[in-house]
């Protein structure tokens, strides 16, 4: 009887670990503030290109626009 009980013990214990384990969903979901630091860098990045460069680079694609041939 006791064998009966221990193993009854067990395979309850499995069944509610697997059942908490599929409700919680896996535990590693990714490194989002990682994600988020690189975007904002990103975009911190391309801000300052911007502000410094940006009407160098306005003059260079208008030149290089203006130099495409058309048949």
């Amino acid at each position: 009887m006791n064998r009966f009980i221990t193993r009854q013990s067990r395979a309850r214990a499995a069944l509610t670990s697997a059942m908490s384990r599929r409700i919680a969903g896996p535990r590693d979901r990714g490194d989002v503030p990682g994600w988020v630091l690189i975007t904002i860098m990103t975009a911190g990045l391309v801000t300052a290109l911007w502000a410094i460069a940006g009407p160098q680079f306005g003059q260079l694609f208008s030149d290089a626009i203006s130099d495409v041939k058309g048949p």
